[in-house]
């Protein structure tokens, strides 16, 4: 492919950082049990009422577990990764007079990555993909690199202020109409007239209640699904693309996506740049850190799931707290683990994690492909919409097993993933080592999401 620049070479051996592949491994393996639902599920269901899928006690369970604990923050430790990661590759620009290469390497990095990104979406037919994304969010991230930890918190936490007072916006009114509700049903059990505004507060809220029931619209969208998950491949591909444009691009969820992800990345550089991301703070430090974040992160959710299992359109302070609680959450992640990696014992048992982590971009196609084209396709198993939450809990366990044991198995043999060994190729614009150079035996560390 040519020579690659020189000076420029990728981040290998001792240079890499045993706890961040550590913490990309396991979050790469995490997120498969939120991506699962989307693939399962008609998502005509799920996105209605949730119960819809299935709601039996165990479905319950397992739909609360992920919530408090999971959803939102396995992608939430790439993000940050992903920032952390940003620092290493460009820590030879830091200088004054640092390399004009280095920014070129990252730029072409990230549309490298954007096209991996378009070709999950497009081919491998994953209308969730968080490449797209993370690519998108990167190329405004190169600046930022300079700035001071305290600055680059405070600019990350716009998000979150900004979904704060979203959320105070329409928590208020909404408390305001439950006493209404509650003054209008108190009057008609009593057989008294119910007053003009209280009446309309009922009316209001019976409406919100009737849009969780079955009706014409659902019911014709749920044909449509049907229908594509009943026929070959390019039904079954064209629901999905038609999906991803008509929400991710149609409605702008993809930029409020891109902002998010961007967010939480300057936090991740000042993580990093106060040594608290890559492991180099005390024992001491990270249990207080894990306390504290999960103190806060995991009471306002599991609060959050309290509020949201009556089904009722109540008012609910995790409009207030989401973001808030998913960083809190997503940082408590990262300090337990860079916690359990101070110990001889922890290492020992998260050590595979750290070769999942270094091939974690080939480990996410890997989980999407068994999902999307082997259990649920029309043309694979033919699982999908067949398991509740409980249900796609354990089929997701099965293939975060099946896909850290081809990992393992794959390192043995290969220097680095199939998809890290082209990015890398292409990023340098160099023919990569694919296989180990002195045999199975002994294996080399491959590129990550979040640093090459």
């Amino acid at each position: 492919m040519g020579e690659a620049v020189i000076g420029i070479a990728p981040v290998t051996g001792r240079a890499r950082i045993d706890v961040l592949d550590v913490l990309r491994g396991l979050a790469i393996l995490a997120i498969y049990y939120m991506n699962i639902a989307s693939q399962a599920s008609p998502i005509t269901k799920l996105f209605a009422d949730l119960r819809w899928i299935g709601w039996t006690p165990i479905d319950k369970f397992a739909w609360s577990f992920v919530f408090i604990f999971l959803e939102g923050t396995q992608r939430g430790t790439l993000e940050l990764l992903f920032g952390a990661g940003s620092m290493v590759l460009t820590a030879r620009a830091m200088r004054p007079d640092g390399p004009v290469a280095v920014a070129d390497l990252f730029y072409r990095r990230t549309l490298w990555l954007l096209f991996f990104g378009l070709v999950n979406v497009f081919v491998v037919l994953w209308v969730g993909d968080i490449l797209t994304i993370y690519a998108l969010a990167s190329l405004f991230l190169f600046p930022f690199r300079l700035l001071g930890p305290k600055a680059l918190v405070a600019i990350g936490s716009l998000f979150a202020m900004f979904t704060a007072v979203g959320g105070t916006i329409e928590y208020i009114p909404r408390l305001a109409m439950q006493a209404k509700v509650e003054r209008a049903e108190a009057a008609q059990a009593a057989g008294r007239p119910v007053a003009k505004d209280d009446a309309k507060a009922l009316a209001e809220w019976n409406q919100k209640l009737a849009k969780r029931q079955p009706n014409a619209k659902m019911a014709k969208d749920l044909v449509k699904e049907r229908k594509a998950h009943a026929g070959g491949w390019l039904p079954y591909a064209s629901f999905g693309w038609n999906g991803w444009m008509t929400f991710m691009v149609g409605k702008g969820f993809i930029a409020i996506a891109v902002v998010e992800a961007f967010c939480m990345m300057l936090i991740g550089i000042a993580l990093w740049k106060w040594r608290v991301i890559q492991g180099g703070r005390t024992a001491r430090f990270y249990l207080g850190l894990t306390l504290a974040a999960y103190g806060f992160g995991i009471t306002a959710r599991a609060v959050g799931v309290a509020e949201v299992l009556p089904f009722l359109p109540t008012a609910k302070t995790i409009w207030i707290t989401e973001e808030a609680a998913r960083i809190a959450v997503s940082i408590g992640h990262v300090a337990l683990v860079n916690l359990a990696m101070k110990s001889a014992t922890g290492a020992r048992v998260l050590a595979p994690f750290k070769t999942v982590g270094r091939m974690a971009f080939s480990v996410y196609f890997l989980e999407q492909i068994i999902g999307l084209h082997i259990l649920f396709a029309p043309y694979g198993f033919n699982l999908w919409g067949r398991f509740g939450h409980a249900g796609q809990f354990a089929i997701a366990t099965g293939v975060i097993i099946v896909s850290t044991v081809t990992a393992l198995v794959y390192a043995r043999f290969f220097a680095m993933g199939p998809l890290e060994w082209a990015w890398r190729s292409l990023a340098y614009w160099q023919r990569q080592p694919f296989r180990h150079p002195r045999g199975p035996a002994e294996v080399l560390p491959g590129p990550t999401l979040a640093a090459a």
